[in-house]
């Protein structure tokens, strides 16, 4: 795992606080919103669950002994929702997908490298997209198997994948 280069705000204690003004807040959401991205592509991680949020070194600096409230964590979350960077996982909205592209984005960065690679009308399992030898040096190499499966499901409207789904494995056919 990488190690997180964190911004200048993290160490300020007001970034843990929201502004009341109104341009203000907008530039410290805009600031979360970007180290909450660039903290789970550094980490690799894909999963934020609400109820552990002071857990993570993410929203709790102990170096200053400030924690971002859980109103706030929504906050950022429902404009990471809005951007498509996040997929809320259930309807009380504790579990999140988080995606440094958008699904579409990294559809579309998995079926280029498909095409350059000669995989099209050939079908390829995830464990293969996320962990094989052909994919080491790609941008999804690791990535979580339920964010790979919900990008490759927006090219199937677009007549460029089809997903394949059997016995304990995935897979996905380039079109």
């Amino acid at each position: 795992m990488s190690e997180i280069e964190w911004p200048w705000q993290y160490s300020f204690p007001p970034f843990f606080t929201l502004q009341p003004h109104a341009e203000t807040k907008e530039k410290q959401l805009s600031a979360w919103t970007s180290l909450v991205l660039n903290y789970y592509q550094t980490t690799k991680q894909s999963t934020l669950d609400t109820r552990e949020i002071h857990s993570s070194p993410l929203f709790n600096n102990t170096a200053i002994k400030r924690k971002l409230s859980p109103e706030v964590v929504q906050l950022i979350l429902d404009n990471l929702q809005k951007s498509g960077n996040a997929t809320a996982l259930d309807k009380s909205k504790q579990r999140w997908l988080i995606h440094w592209h958008t699904l579409e984005e990294w559809g579309n960065i998995v079926y280029t490298w498909a095409q350059d690679n000669g995989f099209i009308n050939s079908v390829c399992t995830l464990f293969e997209l996320t962990q094989g030898e052909n994919t080491v040096d790609q941008e999804f190499y690791g990535l979580d198997t339920e964010v790979i499966l919900r990008s490759l499901r927006t090219l199937e409207p677009q007549g460029k994948a089809e997903l394949i789904i059997f016995d304990d494995n995935q897979g996905v056919k380039f079109f």
